[in-house]
């Protein structure tokens, strides 16, 4: 089960796709013992009546609206029948407390929220007699509400704004959400005055088709993007190549130039005596010394490294050309963005309304000052929690490593299948089958190791946050240190990971085998490795950029031409933000694709010599550029 178990011989030849096994079947059984008992949080949850209680809501006496209620000890208003009162009234809606999230206000449950303005008590009066809707608490006879002497804390607070109720969830919300403007603009920076939020809330909403517009251009770019880096890849790299070198020769030159200018200048005044301005000269002579000289040493290294390494870059431009073509043979890998977004979108959905259960299934308690009811959290409720964040942590890690051994699997059987034409019909799909069939085990490990790694470094994530200005600087900068290594930790492991899916898709071994044997043959190709990831990465993080600055610039047009959208800071951050993660999701595929083929090609290369019975199964593009590149 641990890596010290695996049971595969040290010495093993590589025989891509020859046989299937199950892999890591110990973590399968732990991994589904670890959902059942997700599952069973949420049949805790919803069997103890929270369910009810989210969607149909409570008042503050412990009574949920819309059902027969039993009497909690101590409180003299609960244990009411509320079937007919299936709607929660907030005397004061827009008194929210944003430190706890909720609405600081007394709730009742009514039969009918109110649909017209209320000024007075006495049309409170009027609404109650005419609806049989009390607004005000039940211990308070509809006869006195005008002269009750506790109807300023038990009637809802004048004017009594028109309301309507959620679809789902029966509460009253008011029609005019302008008076949480004023718990919205604490957030907002920028915005000195109300009329600002409201021109921006308005163009947000006036813009919303041109939004959804531009965020189907950023997808259509980007699948676009990922067909046209196949075409123009040796053009890109070596364009972007030049710019660098140009940008580091010409900033070397002006260094020493303005240098050597300021050096002059600073020795024609030496016949007088120094001055704090002449002072000031000479250190900034120093300080561009300094700099020229730093900048000399990096641009020399630069040119040497993309001598030496310039075959290697070819290999990396040969490699996304490759990947094109994967896309063109698998077409479905498009899609697979798609899948994983909405398995994580209905996880994060389900995973949220059980956390939403488990706040109200917890003890009723009163609270002392007020007299309500509240439904608190206590003993093994919050070991629930606990056990359901680490849920989300590592089923979402899972969902995105099958996304990983999926591509692998569809990849892998593209490169070692010599004939094509003989490719399954749809191996993106064969490949989700073999990953469901043999490889969920594997799969499991990898995103728990993941896991192991995220916890800690969200829970200092969380420290650091809740200490901001109270610790000292020594404890800050520990904070952001162990925050910053755990990061890294996480890419290497991720990038491992890749890599051992990767391995298991070759040769159908366990986890730790495939990291073993992934990890061996990366060490020996250390070199490609670094030049595939920097030169790789820097082209598709420019991709991204290039994707959202055209977004942008056809936001921008569009809404010039639109001349009624006043404020465009709001929309156009939506769709840049969109335009992002539709673009890092597209090309991240694609770099997985690149990945898995340089692994698949390492072994190629380490095992094959196109010998006869040991011919390569690389494409010939990449067999010319592997030869010059080792």
């Amino acid at each position: 089960m641990g890596c010290c178990g695996s049971s595969e011989q040290k010495q093993r030849e590589w025989k891509p796709l020859e046989d299937r096994s199950c892999t890591d079947i110990p973590w399968l059984i732990i991994f589904t013992l670890f959902c059942i008992g997700m599952a069973c949080i949420a049949g805790f949850s919803i069997s103890t009546g929270a369910a009810s209680r989210l969607i149909s809501g409570y008042d503050s006496y412990g009574n949920t609206c819309g059902q027969k209620n039993g009497k909690i000890e101590g409180v003299e208003l609960s244990g009411r029948d509320q079937t007919n009162n299936k709607y929660v009234f907030f005397l004061d809606p827009c008194n929210i407390d944003i430190l706890n999230r909720k609405i600081k206000s007394m709730a009742l449950c009514v039969s009918r929220c109110p649909d017209i303005e209320l000024k007075t008590y006495t049309d409170v009066k009027k609404f109650a007699l005419q609806n049989g809707s009390e607004l005000c608490s039940y211990d308070i006879p509809v006869s006195k509400y005008p002269s009750h002497g506790e109807r300023s804390k038990k009637c809802p607070k004048l004017p009594v704004p028109p309301s309507n109720s959620l679809p789902v969830f029966h509460r009253c919300t008011p029609v005019d959400i302008s008076c949480y403007a004023q718990f919205a603009e604490a957030f907002v920076t920028f915005v000195s005055d109300n009329s600002m939020l409201h021109r921006v809330i308005a163009g947000v909403m006036a813009s919303k088709e041109i939004i959804m517009g531009l965020c189907v251009l950023a997808l259509v770019l980007s699948i676009i993007l990922m067909v046209v880096i196949r075409y123009i890849s040796v053009v890109l790299v070596w364009i972007l190549t030049a710019l660098v070198v140009l940008g580091s020769i010409g900033g070397t030159g002006v260094l020493w130039w303005l240098y050597v200018d300021h050096r002059t200048n600073l020795t024609d005044q030496t016949g007088t005596s120094p001055t704090p301005q002449q002072q000031v000269a000479a250190d900034n002579v120093q300080a561009l010394l300094v700099y020229a000289i730093f900048a000399t040493v990096f641009t020399v290294i630069l040119l040497l490294l993309l001598f030496f390494m310039r075959k290697r870059v070819a290999l990396t431009i040969t490699l996304f050309h490759v990947a094109g073509k994967v896309f063109t043979h698998l077409p479905l890998l498009a899609l697979q963005p798609f899948w994983t977004f909405l398995s994580l979108m209905l996880f994060w959905v389900s995973w949220l309304g059980v956390l939403l259960f488990l706040g109200t299934a917890g003890s009723p308690v009163q609270s002392e000052e007020a007299g309500l009811v509240e439904y608190r959290m206590s003993g093994p409720l919050q070991y629930m929690v606990w056990y359901h964040a680490v849920g989300l942590i590592w089923i979402s890690q899972f969902i995105l490593a099958c996304q990983q051994m999926t591509v692998a699997g569809a990849v892998v059987t593209y490169y070692f299948t010599r004939n094509k034409s003989e490719l399954p019909m749809t191996p993106i799909v064969s490949s989700m089958l073999c990953l469901t069939r043999y490889h969920l085990g594997t799969v499991a490990k990898g995103s728990f190791i993941i896991t192991l790694v995220e916890i800690p470094r969200l829970i200092l994530t969380y420290i650091h946050n809740q200490l901001k200005g109270k610790e000292n600087a020594c404890a800050r900068c520990m904070l952001k240190s162990c925050i910053c290594c755990l990061w890294c930790l996480k890419k290497c492991l991720m990038y491992l990971n890749q890599n051992a899916y990767t391995a298991t898709a070759i040769n159908s071994t366990s986890f730790c085998t495939s990291a073993r044997d992934a990890f061996a043959i990366l060490v020996e190709n250390a070199l490609r490795v670094a030049t595939i990831n920097t030169v790789g990465d820097f082209v598709l993080f420019l991709g991204k950029v290039l994707i959202v600055s055209c977004t942008a610039f056809v936001g921008v047009l569009s809404l010039n031409y639109q001349r009624d959208y006043t404020v465009w800071v709001l929309p156009l951050l939506i769709v840049c933000l969109f335009s992002w993660l539709v673009a890092h999701c597209f090309l991240s595929v694609f770099e997985i694709v690149v990945d898995v083929l340089f692994l698949c090609f390492a072994v190629d290369t380490k095992h094959n010599d196109g010998s006869p019975g040991r011919e390569f199964y690389m494409d010939k593009a990449l067999m010319v550029r592997g030869r010059e590149a080792g």
